[in-house]
């Protein structure tokens, strides 16, 4: 009850946002409510700084982490398993084309701007699998600091904001196909808000289409790639730091370093500390599995001869309570301080997102998805 009243501030200040910004999406969906939303966020953030909002600021992170994640396991519901499988298996080979771009890119782009390696390597694997929840997951592997996590997360923001603004207007421009907007969008677009962002804003533009539940269902297969991806980074750097100690130890007749028994008893578990920074409850989130199973519910439900569109308040749902987590991120988004970051992560995050989109258009075409 107590975190409950923590929270209800600032979730129904969210909702406040969210409830003219649905109606703004319904009267312009060439924009869309989501859209509104972290404009909206974004401008009261700059004349409303954290330190003063007091109880409310523990609501709004909650509804731009819990809430959205409550939105895409209703979104669950409007789904079924066979779409997923027909989706989810057709948009594999551009997702590994977006991340393996990606990875080069940033390996690239780190040796040339003599970038901190936390840094790029947070912005590498954000920019094509999941944003946040990415270098959430990467950071306690790569011991990444604080401030570190903060500029990449800013970075990454700053485009995804920017994909969701003109990512719908340009498939529209390429005469993409609603099932290729979805691809693109989920391909494309680096967090699971601003996937859904620029879905909802081009569902908006095109009565009828389904985007969002294409976008989202790529956007979930994405999210897998964490798994290998920070385990790699985990086997990684415990072989650099155990390597690292032996050096400082120094090599014994056999090889191993013994000048220091008690430091290298502390050094030997170095590697599982590294390892156990590895969370597979991080890196695979409840909320992906929570969204199978309402598919599940969904599809075994309609299998037994109910009705599609009972599930459809649920859908609804899902969508103001997307609108709710566009209006917190905006509202935790500080613009001033994202410009000033640094010339570097932002150039970096921009070359990434141009090549990322590039790839996925580029597969897209390849493949006759278009």
């Amino acid at each position: 009850m107590a975190n409950v009243k923590n929270v209800a501030p600032g979730v129904g200040l969210c909702a406040a946002i969210a409830l003219p910004c649905w109606f703004l999406g319904e009267a312009l969906p060439v924009v869309g409510g989501p859209v509104f939303a972290i404009l909206i966020g974004m401008v009261i953030a700059l004349w409303w700084k954290q330190p003063a909002r007091g109880t409310v600021q523990d609501g709004i992170a909650f509804t731009a982490k819990k809430v959205l994640q409550y939105a895409v396991i209703l979104l669950g519901f409007g789904l079924n398993l066979a779409q997923i499988a027909a989706v989810g298996a057709e948009s594999l080979p551009i997702i590994l084309t977006t991340i393996a771009t990606a990875l080069i890119v940033g390996y690239i782009l780190y040796r040339v701007l003599r970038m901190d390696s936390a840094i790029a390597t947070l912005l590498a694997v954000g920019s094509p699998i999941c944003g946040g929840s990415a270098i959430a997951a990467t950071a306690p592997v790569i011991r990444a600091k604080d401030e570190q996590v903060a500029q990449a997360i800013s970075v990454i923001f700053l485009f995804n904001v920017i994909a969701a603004l003109i990512f719908p207007t340009l498939g529209s421009m390429l005469g993409m196909s609603n099932e290729g907007f979805g691809l693109f969008a989920g391909t494309a677009v680096n967090d699971t808000s601003s996937v859904t962002a620029a879905a909802a804003a081009w569902d908006g533009m095109h009565p009828g289409s389904n985007a969002l539940d294409d976008a989202t269902i790529v956007k979930l297969t994405r999210t897998l790639a964490i798994i290998p991806i920070t385990l790699v980074l985990a086997i990684v750097m415990a072989r650099k730091e155990n390597a690292a100690g032996a050096a400082v130890a120094g090599p014994g007749t056999d090889g191993l370093a013994v000048s220091d028994p008690a430091a290298n008893a502390a050094a030997a578990p170095t590697g599982a500390r590294l390892l156990g920074g590895f969370s597979l409850k991080r890196a695979f989130p409840t909320f992906i599995l929570l969204f199978l199973a309402a598919s599940v519910i969904t599809t075994v439900a309609v299998a037994a001869g109910a009705d599609a569109a009972a599930f459809a308040p649920l859908k609804a749902l899902s969508k103001f309570f997307i609108v709710m987590a566009m209006a917190a991120i905006g509202l935790n988004t500080d613009l001033v301080k994202l410009v000033r970051s640094g010339a570097k992560p932002i150039l970096m995050g921009l070359i990434c997102w141009i090549c990322i989109a590039a790839a996925s258009l580029g597969m897209q075409h390849l493949l006759n998805l278009w």
